[in-house]
């Protein structure tokens, strides 16, 4: 467990010392890349699927800054600071940025003798003092803010300034031509570590892509690679993928096919144009995880090139599920009449090609059902890690902080800079990457806006927030063994173990901070 190894010096030795990478796509969904499903070309993430071991009840927090605060400290995001967004709603827990309660794996791995990088989002933290180099990085380029058109920065909000990038502590500039955010982030990274080959330390790297987050924004060259190929829509897409991952053994016999969201149009009775655009919506957002495939390759290239591939960990997953929002020309997003995928367009892929990202499962990012909370999870460590090897254990993106720790054989301090750092909420998942089990002591919980939910052994219980009547839905529970796509509420059939549940989900909220809708409102209504 980490905390209970002593640091490894590096050098020339048989052994020295793992490098780690730390890959996170935003807003992808569970079946996005080819070894979970997908007919979505991803070669270099299935080579590292076949090559290590991916892990198919892997969970995200449910939405970008909860996930990424939990991903970066190993703590709930309540803990760390993060309880809703990046604003400061005046609670504890809601500062809107990482609070000092907290060490990140950039400030973990450095004082465990890491060089650290970070290439890609941010989005923990806008304020300067609140950056990447500020919280253990030693170099950084990328997009400090939610979202951002892939080829130029510019306002996407009525009323707002545009997103930011930084390089180090510097705002940056993309430049008019050539530039293309995706790519820029991986250059990025990949002359760190060309520049951390003259140094004696291992490096961590944090390669935060912003892809395939809204804009849909893609090359000409990748988007013709897909453009025609989703005029069958959705629903032969989703079976398709879902049949391709009960043969490649991501689902069990016993899952279904959840249905077609009631919020998808039926197919048959679109007109050509509107077949047109939803093909290219979805042709778009294809070649955007494309793209970042391609990217990852370039990764593996300059590892091999580096001859570092023997000795460097690779982690790959996404911060939550498919996104179902609607962005062209809605609420205070600035209307723009470029042709989906352009750099003048500013679309999104909404409700049904959301729902198909997420196959076989209900719901979204913001959600914490299936659909918004699990996430394609791939590690590679050829070394260690048994090929092919497809593990069914429950994990959560907590779980990372403890298991990158006893991986590189470091130390979790009690406190840091003078102050008292909270203790791990996660498990170390080293004993399975290594071919053996795990023990977690503690059920694992959600919140994110109301919507709440438990997961112990074989049961989740689940609860939508209703924010027509701002109120919180009814308690769900559901036999995930038997049931992963909550189909079947057996809620009314084991009401012992809803009340147990519910009890221990309402213990874990106080301890760290969780505050109810309530009273969130009544503290906005005040401002």
């Amino acid at each position: 467990m980490a905390g209970h190894h002593q640091v490894q010096a590096q050098g020339k030795g048989k052994n020295p010392r793992p490098n780690i990478i730390l890959i996170l796509a935003d807003d992808m969904g569970y079946s996005d890349i080819g070894c979970f499903g997908s007919e979505i070309s991803t070669p270099n993430l299935d080579q590292l699927a076949e090559q290590g071991m991916r892990m198919t009840q892997f969970y995200n927090a449910s939405r970008c800054c909860p996930s990424r605060a939990s991903l970066l400290t190993g703590l709930y995001q309540h803990e760390a600071g993060i309880g809703d967004m990046v604003g400061n709603f005046g609670y504890p827990g809601y500062e809107g940025y990482l609070n000092h309660q907290c060490i990140t794996l950039g400030e973990a791995l450095k004082i465990n003798g890491y060089n650290t990088y970070m290439a890609g989002k941010w989005h923990v933290g806008g304020e300067p003092e609140n950056w990447p180099r500020k919280r253990g990085f030693d170099r950084y380029f990328g997009l400090i803010d939610g979202a951002s058109n892939y080829f130029k920065l510019v306002p996407y909000r009525n009323n707002q300034p545009a997103p930011r990038m930084a390089l180090d502590d510097q705002l940056y500039t993309p430049p008019d031509t050539g530039f293309y955010m995706t790519d820029a982030i991986t250059d990025h990274a990949l002359s760190y570590l060309e520049e951390n080959k003259s140094k004696k330390e291992p490096f961590f790297l944090y390669l935060a892509f912003t892809a395939p987050h809204w804009p849909l924004n893609a090359l000409p060259a990748d988007i013709a690679k897909y453009k025609g190929k989703y005029m069958q829509g959705w629903e032969p897409i989703r079976e398709k993928r879902f049949k391709k991952m009960q043969k490649l053994g991501i689902l069990d016999t016993s899952v279904k096919l959840s249905p077609v969201d009631k919020r998808s149009p039926n197919w048959a009775t679109l007109s050509q144009k509107d077949k047109e655009m939803w093909d290219l919506r979805m042709a778009v957002y294809a070649a955007m995880i494309d793209r970042l495939d391609q990217n990852v390759g370039r990764v593996i290239r300059k590892l091999k090139e580096l001859h570092l591939d023997d000795n460097t960990l690779i982690i790959f997953l996404s911060d939550n599920g498919g996104c179902h929002e609607q962005i062209k020309n809605q609420g205070n997003y600035i209307h723009t009449k470029g042709i989906t995928g352009n750099p003048d367009s500013f679309d999104s892929y909404e409700y049904p090609w959301a729902n198909a990202s997420n196959t076989p499962f209900r719901l979204y990012k913001h959600w914490v059902h299936e659909g918004g909370i699990s996430t394609p999870f791939i590690a590679w460590y050829p070394s260690m890690i048994k090929a092919g090897n497809i593990n069914k254990t429950t994990a959560h993106i907590i779980d990372i902080m403890p298991t990158l720790l006893d991986f590189a054989k470091g130390n979790y301090p009690k406190q840091f800079k003078s102050k008292d750092i909270k203790p791990m909420e996660g498990t170390s998942l080293l004993p399975l990457l290594e071919g053996g089990k795990i023990f977690r002591k503690n059920p694992l919980f959600w919140e994110h806006e109301g919507n709440r939910a438990v997961r112990e052994g074989k049961w989740k219980l689940v609860s939508l927030y209703d924010t027509k009547n701002d109120k919180f839905g009814p308690w769900e529970l559901y036999d995930i063994n038997a049931d992963r796509s909550e189909l079947n509420d057996l809620s009314r059939k084991h009401p012992d173990k809803v009340v147990e549940m519910v009890k221990k989900y309402d213990s874990w909220a106080e301890r760290i901070g969780v505050v109810s809708r309530e009273k969130m409102k009544r503290g906005r209504e005040k401002d």
